[in-house]
């Protein structure tokens, strides 16, 4: 008895002392949850071994020698992760921004409104409009200064002439014709595909496309030959580009959304790398909050646009990179000095709306301008 008792001393001390440093180089080496899985496995085998060394394991029944195992390891790893896929669950519902606050006519609405009535108005035939998420504020004030004041619901895209589908629906319903115009960034090749050939994009503004981090990472500013070696997968580890000897977790979107159309145009042909499913988010203020979480990734890196980031879903946890140590802000968007600076656009695909030409000449006059530099993009012609 004396001899089983020195062993399971033995063995606890040994064996906690090893789990201790495996936990410890889990938390250095991988994700930030990892450790959590690499402790429950080592506290299940500390438990395991003493119960095999007690001699207890041999007097139990075969069902409880079943039973025991699925306790010790399988309910805590299977318990811990649900929870963690609740968690994620509940922090991309909490994510994306609530678009009814930008609604043209909404009380209190966040979409702007010129000083004067608009000299361009619809009253009938009015354009059917889709678009990016990050552009909805755009649009919706060209709505409140053109279209006859009316309830306009943004997420009914069945009885409302002004409806957010998202950059991939909004293209969708743009190639289907049943929309006549869209606003969104330049499309993807898949979704010009799709497109017919009478397809017209107008650019009507500019915008940065923008890469952040956690505001705690030491890293100001990368080239743009550095972002694409991470999302290429060549760069792998912040201490590469400046930053602490921490992995890299780049999160990416998915394909035919407009930040990840973003991402494949920079790139300038280079393969971006398959990322693992729980590092592609499917909206961009997801992207943010992994970026700028405490439970999630302090070693991340998101991208998205400037206006989205900063206006829209604003997070003082994370911080946008410099790229070529340019800033993202209107003097250099205006300047065409920040590397990554583009048009955003309304785009066509053959409609045969009489009233979609006036629209985006007027768009391009000084009074759409205005819109979209009171929304807080930066108009045409700023250089």
């Amino acid at each position: 008895m004396e001899k089983r008792i020195i062993g399971m001393a033995a063995f606890t001390v040994a064996g906690a002392a090893i789990s201790a440093f495996t936990v410890l180089l889990s938390m250095l080496l991988f994700q930030q949850s990892t450790y959590i899985y690499v402790g429950i496995i080592a506290a299940a085998l500390l438990i395991f071994g003493n119960v095999l060394i007690s001699g207890a394991f041999q007097r139990l029944s075969t069902t409880m020698k079943i039973v025991l195992p699925l306790l010790l390891f399988v309910l805590p790893l299977a318990g811990y992760g649900g929870y963690e896929a609740y968690i994620d669950h509940i922090e991309i519902e909490n994510a994306e921004v609530d678009l009814t606050a930008y609604e043209p006519f909404r009380k209190e609405t966040k979409a702007v409104r010129l000083e004067q009535p608009s000299s361009f108005t619809l009253k009938e035939n009015l354009p059917e409009l889709d678009g990016a998420t990050a552009l909805y504020p755009v649009y919706s004030a060209f709505v409140r200064a053109v279209y006859p004041e009316n309830e306009y619901p943004h997420d009914n895209t069945l009885d409302s002439e002004v409806a957010v589908s998202k950059t991939p629906g909004a293209y969708n319903r743009l190639a289907a014709q049943n929309v006549d115009m869209i606003f969104a960034a330049g499309p993807s090749e898949k979704q010009e595909s799709k497109l017919r050939p009478e397809m017209e994009q107008t650019a009507i503004g500019k915008e940065a496309f923008v890469f952040f981090v956690h505001d705690s990472n030491p890293v100001q500013s990368l080239t743009v030959e550095e972002l694409r070696g991470i999302y290429s997968g060549d760069i792998t580890n912040w201490e590469e580009v400046g930053g602490k000897n921490q992995e890299i977790i780049a999160f990416q979107r998915p394909d035919g959304s407009g930040s990840q159309t973003g991402l494949q145009k920079m790139m300038d042909g280079k393969k971006i790398m398959d990322p693992p499913s729980d590092h592609r988010v499917s909206g961009m203020g997801g992207v943010i909050e992994k970026a700028s979480s405490y439970r999630n990734h302090r070693n991340a890196i998101g991208f998205s646009y400037r206006y989205f980031s900063t206006q829209m879903k604003e997070n003082n946890n994370i911080k946008l990179l410099k790229v070529n140590d340019v800033p993202p802000d209107v003097p250099s968007i205006k300047n065409d000095e920040y590397p990554l600076s583009s048009e955003f656009y309304a785009i066509t695909n053959g409609t045969d709306n009489p009233n979609v030409p006036p629209f985006i000449d007027w768009i391009l006059s000084e009074e759409g301008q205005t819109i979209i530099e009171k929304t807080g993009y930066v108009p045409l012609g700023e250089n």
